[in-house]
């Protein structure tokens, strides 16, 4: 039985036209879709950084003292009094010498792990005020805080696991395009953000991730 012009003719150009078309869009919109998020998350981290600065001045305004650092926190929040298990003042307190020490990994009742205490007990950051845990990233790293990183000197927000692409867009947003210096410097090390050392990055690679301090 011989098939019929009907069932043997194939697409048309037309019809390939719209289809190539059709898929154009899809291509497109899924593009335009991933730059938006990765837009979203680079803003994330902006704000992350600019509003941990506001909560520590609107801290330091209010009581004269670094978060973290503050020698009369266990009295200044009353909720860190629990009646017979009062914590030991060095538990909260810090020693009020101008600087917010220890690790930006914070360790348990360090300084630069009662900022966040500090913060939440003033209401200057969500949760509550016995609540040590480090904020995270919009790329699932920690928020640390520490007395200076790399070559900068001063108080840094440590961001972690921030992935090579987007380390370059905010260095060239926000400072000099430099891994090495500036206000913000970056190394392939976690350990080796917690002191005073020249960055081992030379240029910034889309395969790695990296540990971003951004001066205060």
């Amino acid at each position: 039985m011989k098939r019929t012009y009907a069932q043997q003719r194939g697409f048309t150009l037309v019809e390939i036209a719209i289809v190539l078309v059709i898929v154009g869009l899809l291509i497109g919109g899924v593009l335009k879709g991933q730059e938006m998020i990765t837009n979203a998350k680079l803003k994330r981290i902006e704000s992350d950084h600019s509003g941990i600065a506001a909560a520590i001045n609107s801290y330091q305004d209010r009581y004269l003292q670094l978060p973290g650092d503050d020698d009369r926190a266990l009295g200044r929040f009353g909720l860190y009094s629990d009646g017979a298990n009062d914590p030991l003042p060095f538990d909260i307190n810090g020693n009020s010498d101008g600087a917010i020490d220890g690790d930006w990994v914070a360790v348990a009742n360090s300084e630069t792990a009662n900022i966040w205490k500090h913060l939440r007990a003033a209401g200057l950051i969500p949760g509550g005020g016995d609540d040590d845990s480090q904020p995270t990233n919009a790329y699932g790293g920690n928020i640390g805080l520490r007395d200076g990183s790399l070559e900068i000197s001063g108080h840094v927000v440590v961001f972690g696991s921030i992935e090579g692409s987007i380390a370059r867009v905010l260095e060239a947003r926000l400072d000099d395009e430099s891994p090495v210096t500036g206000r913000i410097q970056s190394d392939l090390t976690a350990v080796l953000m917690n002191g005073f050392a020249t960055s081992t990055v030379g240029n910034y690679d889309d395969t790695q991730r990296y540990f971003m301090a951004f001066r205060l």
